[in-house]
C-alpha cells in the first residue's frame, strides 16, 4: 500500500475534486482518512492507493489542477501506520500498528465487522 498525504483548503467540494483526479484514472482508493490539522482553515487528507505509478500521474494533476491543494507528498513507508476497529458478539477492538500488523490482527480476530484505516504523517 502507498500512502500519499495532502494538506488542503478546509471547504466545501475539495475532497470531490481530489477524488475526481483518481476517478478519471480509474485509481481505487482502499483509505481515506480526512480531518482539521494543525493549520488554521486547513485539512489533511491521508490516501491509500495500491497502484503507485497511477497515483504519481493523479498526484501530479492535484498540483497542477486543484488549487486547494497547498501541498503534497508520497509518505515513506517507515512512517505508515495502520488502525482498525473491529467488532463482534464480545465486543469491540481497537487495532494500531503497522499495515501488516493490524492485517494479522484483523484476520486472527475473524471480527464480525471491522474498518481499517492506514495514516501517515
Amino acid at each position: 500500500m502507498e500512502v500519499v498525504s495532502m494538506v488542503v483548503n478546509d471547504e466545501f467540494g475539495v475532497m470531490q475534486r481530489i477524488v475526481g483526479e483518481f476517478t478519471r484514472r480509474k485509481i481505487n482508493i482502499e483509505t481515506i482518512v480526512v480531518g482539521k490539522c494543525e493549520i488554521p482553515g486547513k485539512a489533511r487528507v491521508v490516501l491509500g492507493v495500491k497502484d503507485m505509478s497511477m497515483a504519481e500521474s493523479a498526484v501530479n494533476a492535484l498540483k497542477q489542477r486543484v488549487h486547494d491543494v497547498i501541498s503534497i507528498e508520497i509518505m515513506e513507508q517507515a512512517r505508515i501506520e495502520a488502525y482498525a476497529l473491529t467488532s463482534n458478539g464480545n465486543g469491540k477492538a481497537r487495532l494500531i500498528g503497522a499495515v501488516d500488523e493490524v492485517d494479522r490482527m484483523v484476520e486472527a480476530a475473524k471480527p464480525d465487522k471491522f474498518v481499517k484505516a492506514i495514516n501517515a504523517i
